[in-house]
């Protein structure tokens, strides 16, 4: 790297590489990256990867950038164009590489961008990463043969993969919110072709994204299509976030349906044809999650939060199912078990159409009284720190079960608390339920007498 543009270290995160444009991310820096991705393919006996990228300003330049360094390093291209996330995951499974890498800022502010990496059939993550960053920094040679270049349009087979795999019960009106972000590319044809009447909002990708963030985990960013679908003669509201991997669900009634409470319905679902399998949900779920699991015949099982890690428990365990709160949905059955919005709205609207009355489904789901994610923020290393002090030192003397797989999980007869600290950012990420506010302030109390007793200095956000 350069002077002016010296090697971005810290954007070398858990689950992939993220950082701002041009000062950190750049194309120079993207050759690079492509070396050194060419080295790890020919280790691990690829020949070729495949690259997509997001809607983002920056995205184009360092697509063109990475596929260079690959094909120094001697490992050819497969250019599928602008696609969202799950579309380069469906190329690397379907073209028989395993392995390949997303431009993608996903629900980052606009001045970001990124990359996913998959490499032979699993997803870089953790310590994978930190040694690619190494790696790279070393400045990894060019092959003395470079690699070839090809283009591949992924849409037509996606688009007939899915509408093989998914068959509505009646047709549907539904509302799709793409944020400006490149599901919009996809969605809008999917959901017609699947016999959908489709509202479009915010469908044009834009990488400047002038209407709401893509993020539909933040309640803010769903107001315009909670407002569409009230006024309108839409059943449902679907929204997508910025690289089309993540969904988000509003009821007719304005209901914001969260991940855990849609895990559900997909459990369900998926236990009706795949009766005693294990269905996995993070820490971060309702309790809800494990007792409908139990109810509709399956074994619930328990894993740590970060899409990478869910994807390799998916893998190990063979399980059909698994999702995340943050709305990472992973479906095995039927289809290949990476996180796919576009793919997850789908298998949800197949369900729904069965029934007259969607929101009246989605909104019996059991839920109980929750806090969204708090975040209490400390500086850097603080937060793994204080965990660490909690796992050893915390006492919650009610609770049935303290879960220590990922940060301290203390689940009661009557809710939850969890905190852990994030791989991403220097907070404490903290989640309340309980079955009534009464729970749910008593739980809050207990994380808050022993968060106080380790870290009388932090100001707590509950």
């Amino acid at each position: 790297m350069s002077a002016s543009h010296p090697f971005p270290y810290s954007s070398f995160k858990a689950y992939d590489i993220r950082g701002i444009v041009p000062t950190a991310l750049n194309p120079e820096f993207a050759q690079e990256l492509g070396r050194g991705l060419a080295a790890r393919a020919h280790a691990a006996g690829v020949t070729a990867l495949v690259v997509g990228r997001d809607g983002r300003l920056s995205s184009p330049e360092l697509a063109q950038a990475l596929q260079q360094g690959i094909r120094d390093g001697g490992i050819n291209t497969i250019d599928v164009g602008q696609v969202p996330t799950p579309l380069v995951y469906f190329a690397a499974h379907t073209l028989k590489t395993g392995s390949g890498v997303a431009i993608t800022g996903s629900h980052n502010p606009p001045e970001y961008n990124g990359f996913k990496m998959m490499m032979a059939g699993g997803t870089l993550h953790g310590e994978s990463i930190a040694k690619l960053r190494d790696e790279v920094a070393a400045a990894p040679p060019r092959a003395a043969t470079p690699g070839s270049a090809q283009s591949v349009d992924i849409l037509t087979p996606y688009l007939a993969r899915v509408l093989g795999d998914i068959k509505l019960s009646r047709p549907m009106k539904i509302a799709i919110d793409c944020g400006n972000g490149v599901a919009g590319a996809v969605a809008p044809q999917l959901f017609r072709s699947m016999g959908c009447e489709v509202t479009e909002l915010f469908c044009e990708v834009d990488g400047t994204f002038p209407n709401h963030h893509p993020d539909p985990a933040e309640p803010h960013n769903l107001e315009d299509i909670i407002h569409c679908v009230k006024t309108t003669d839409c059943e449902i509201g679907l929204a997508f976030d910025g690289d089309g991997d993540r969904l988000g669900v509003v009821t007719k009634s304005g209901q914001i349906i969260w991940p855990d409470r849609q895990l559900i319905l997909y459990a369900r679902d998926v236990l009706e044809r795949c009766p005693g399998e294990t269905i996995i949900y993070d820490v971060k779920c309702s309790r809800h999650v494990a007792v409908e699991i139990r109810k509709a015949g399956g074994k619930p099982l328990m894993c740590q939060t970060g899409h990478s890690l869910v994807k390799a428990k998916l893998a190990e365990t063979g399980a059909p199912l698994a999702g995340e709160m943050s709305g990472h949905v992973f479906f095995k059955e039927r289809w290949f078990g990476f996180d796919d919005g576009l793919y997850t709205g789908a298998r949800l609207l197949e369900i729904l159409s069965r029934s007259s009355d969607p929101s009246a489904v989605l909104e019996a789901l059991p839920q109980g009284v929750s806090t969204p994610e708090l975040k209490l923020e400390m500086k850097e290393g603080e937060p793994h720190a204080l965990i660490e002090r909690l796992q050893s030192a915390g006492v919650f003397k009610d609770a049935i079960e303290v879960i220590k797989i990922d940060g301290l999980r203390a689940d009661y007869s009557d809710g939850f608390g969890l905190a852990r600290a994030s791989n991403t950012t220097p907070v404490v990420v903290l989640r309340f339920e309980g079955d009534t506010p009464e729970a749910l302030t008593r739980i809050k109390q207990a994380f808050r007498e022993q968060l106080l007793a380790l870290a009388p200095h932090v100001t707590l956000p509950f």
